[in-house]
């Protein structure tokens, strides 16, 4: 069976778009669909550890969202700061576009940034005549359906209690549900993943095998790798995490889920059904956009045909949707 893109719609009320979060991190509601009998429950994100084995390992992605979007001091120019190669150099979305052709100039906080090329795609290699501040200047690149600017009350709550490695541009949003308390009685281990401008990107082919993932770079150590391979049942904490270690799972020696070495690099795997999974044992994830890679990569995870009966269950008992709504375990 050819899966289209349209295979992974449904409706959604607007009303139901989480724009801001809950005064509490794990206040969140958990829908629990076990994958084996199609059963859904109903419960909240603290009542997670009832589902969880003494053998389970929790994987969460500790990567930092820095604040990558900014304005030119006149207001004319938006940036988003993809990467930086050096504290001088930014690979960015710029709109609009046209104007910034190579040699052109902006003014952020009165430093100048020329563009020194235009790759293929689209995207500018701006060089700044001193490094520009980022906390300072920069804003949270939130997500569009949110339909507003960044608050300063965003800098903590779009952002994990676990990060620490800075370069996403979007939080893994699963790990948002997390407290310090919460975490500290699971047994868990951390990889990173730094979350690029691709989630935001819509599928725009008709045959889902058709779509080129966008690659994002990741780090595993050695000592989740180990935990990783020794655990009786690997929980992901979000899709992230998720495409890590399948992506690496991929090339393991037999009778590993991982290499018990380092792990750096980038992925573009795209999971979609039909997909064996060989590492992943149960997912914690938010509720995804219509026709998204991310709502295809839990659609793998479990029947789509189950995937698309919770969701619309989902939308009758009223759950909130996408980076700051509530949650979905998957067992």
């Amino acid at each position: 069976m050819t899966l289209r893109t349209k295979d992974f719609d449904y409706d959604l009320p607007e009303e139901l778009i989480a724009s801001r979060p809950l005064d509490d991190r794990d206040a969140s509601r958990m829908m629990v669909v076990h994958r084996a009998t199609g059963t859904i429950e109903h419960r909240m994100f603290r009542d997670v550890t009832d589902y969880l084995r003494p053998d389970d390992l929790l994987v969460l992605n500790d990567t930092k969202v820095i604040p990558a979007r900014v304005y030119s001091d006149d207001g004319g120019i938006e940036l988003l700061c993809l990467d930086r190669p050096s504290p001088l150099e930014w690979r960015c979305l710029v709109r609009p576009g046209k104007k910034m052709k190579p040699g052109r100039t902006v003014t952020v906080g009165g430093i100048t940034g020329t563009v020194a090329m235009v790759y293929e795609n689209g995207d500018r290699l701006l060089r700044w005549d001193a490094p520009v501040d980022l906390d300072q200047h920069g804003h949270l690149a939130l997500p569009h359906y949110m339909k507003r600017e960044d608050a300063p009350s965003d800098r903590e709550r779009y952002q994990t209690v676990f990060a620490r490695e800075e370069g996403a541009i979007a939080a893994p949003t699963a790990g948002l549900h997390f407290t310090p308390e919460i975490l500290h009685n699971l047994d868990h281990a951390f990889l990173t993943l730094h979350v690029g401008v691709g989630t935001f990107r819509p599928v725009s082919v008709e045959v889902v095998a058709e779509h080129i993932m966008h690659s994002e770079r990741y780090r595993v150590s050695a000592d989740t790798a180990r935990r990783v391979n020794a655990a009786g049942r690997v929980v992901a904490v979000g899709t992230t995490v998720t495409r890590v270690l399948e992506w690496l799972g991929q090339q393991a020696p037999d009778g590993l889920r991982l290499g018990e070495t380092e792990h750096t690099g980038e992925t573009d795997i795209f999971i979609h059904p039909p997909y064996d999974f060989r590492v992943v044992g149960a997912l914690l994830t938010n509720f995804h956009l219509p026709q998204s890679t991310l709502l295809m990569l839990v659609s793998a995870f479990a029947d789509r045909d189950l995937i698309l009966h919770a969701y619309r269950e989902a939308v009758r008992e009223r759950y909130r949707f996408f980076s700051y709504g509530d949650c979905m375990l998957l067992v």
